[in-house]
């Protein structure tokens, strides 16, 4: 399998589960900017929309959108349990989790780093993530991962879009939960794996 990513982006989701799956897969980074890849590929002839990450099988087919990819790769590795059997509740509960981060915490993101957007866009999108971002604290605030006890592939993307308050100016530490989550999160071996692996740390 091939993981294209960009360092730091929301590809390192993906690139987490696989890692905690220890599932191999050939990373080939892309230039977000240029769209090319690092072996000099037109980027958009493999994803139209020109964004990671993109998952291409052995067998040429390929998956774009990080919820449906850490699904794909965590079913590829039941033993690890790092997400819920298809048809039970709690596989429900982790995609409602996995919708959420995406649609509410993920595209709230989007126009902090848009350096397009007007100032007006920018304050609205903060004040909605702050406001996502109390519910993720909360929900955090009496268990250690979002399905409870155990890290999911939910928890893979949620720390991912986390990471980037540093850069925008989103402090979560007025939130001593997510402070707490990303920590422990940060520690585990196959984070700090893929994290290595994209030269974040």
């Amino acid at each position: 399998m091939k993981l294209y990513y960009s360092p730091g982006a929301c590809s390192l989701s993906p690139h987490i589960v696989a890692c905690e799956a220890e599932l191999p897969v050939e990373l080939i980074k892309v230039d977000l900017e240029s769209k090319l890849t690092e072996t000099g590929e037109d980027f958009r002839q493999l994803n139209p929309n020109g964004y990671v990450p993109l998952l291409i099988l052995d067998d040429g087919n390929s998956l774009t959108e990080g919820p449906a990819i850490v699904q794909y790769l965590a079913d590829q590795a039941p033993d690890k349990k790092i997400i819920p059997p298809a048809g039970t509740f709690e596989r429900s509960k982790l995609q409602q989790w996995l919708n959420f981060i995406s649609t509410e915490i993920h595209k709230s993101f989007s126009p902090l780093f848009n350096s397009a957007a007007p100032d007006g866009a920018k304050e609205l999108a903060a004040s909605i993530l702050m406001r996502r971002l109390e519910t993720v604290a909360e929900q955090l605030s009496s268990q250690p991962f979002l399905l409870g006890e155990n890290f999911t592939v939910a928890d893979a993307y949620l720390f991912v879009t986390l990471s980037w308050g540093k850069y925008v100016d989103i402090d979560i530490s007025r939130w001593p939960a997510l402070v707490r989550y990303s920590d422990r999160i940060s520690g585990r071996p196959a984070v700090q794996k893929a994290m290595k692996e994209e030269g974040l740390i």
